[in-house]
């Protein structure tokens, strides 16, 4: 079965709401780049030695899926070192995982290696 047209709408903007409210917590400690229908960003205040602020995390619409982007696991590998074989399976690169449809359960272990990946960055002094 393929899903075009509203169908394709619908579990995408589905997908996209889902990946965002795991990053909308951390709004108030960050700094919003991006809000719109198509993306949501979110950078530190630490600015780094290129004068750009340190990036924290991403959602981002593509034609075909949803990305979730999430810089501390970037910097702190050692973070991904108990995601399951399922979480690890939607990576893309080093810490963009990839989504076409909803998935509570690797949406709540994402949420829970976000919150590691906040605190790790709060304990190292970028937030």
């Amino acid at each position: 079965m393929t899903t075009n047209g509203p169908l394709k709408e619908i579990h995408t903007s589905a997908v996209m709401a889902g990946l965002r409210a795991i990053l909308e917590p951390y709004e108030a400690h960050l700094v919003r780049t991006a809000a719109s229908d198509s993306g949501y960003s979110l950078d530190t205040r630490h600015i780094l030695p290129n004068k750009q602020p340190l990036f924290f995390g991403s959602v981002q619409l593509r034609k075909n899926y949803v990305s979730f982007y999430l810089m501390p696991v970037y910097v702190f590998p050692d973070l991904l070192n108990d995601i399951s074989d399922s979480l690890r399976k939607r990576m893309q690169g080093k810490s963009c995982f990839n989504f076409r449809q909803t998935d509570p359960a690797l949406f709540e272990e994402l949420a829970v290696l976000t919150r590691a990946g906040f605190e790790r960055y709060r304990s190292a002094g970028y937030v």
